[in-house]
């Protein structure tokens, strides 16, 4: 979900998305969403599933 909002809202090619830190992500999300609307635990678990990366 996130990586799609990253490609198709902020115009990130797949690369500049998995080479950001956290702190620049963050960053991201604090400039185009209202401020309160987080990532949840269960979306990142998703995420990871979706996309690798780790066990979720």
């Amino acid at each position: 979900m996130m990586f799609s909002f990253a490609i198709l809202r902020l115009g990130l090619a797949p690369e500049a998305f998995w080479a950001l830190s956290a702190a620049e992500w963050r960053a991201l999300l604090d400039a185009v969403l209202p401020q309160g609307e987080a990532m949840t635990r269960d979306a990142l678990k998703a995420l990871i599933k979706q996309y690798g990366g780790g066990d979720a």
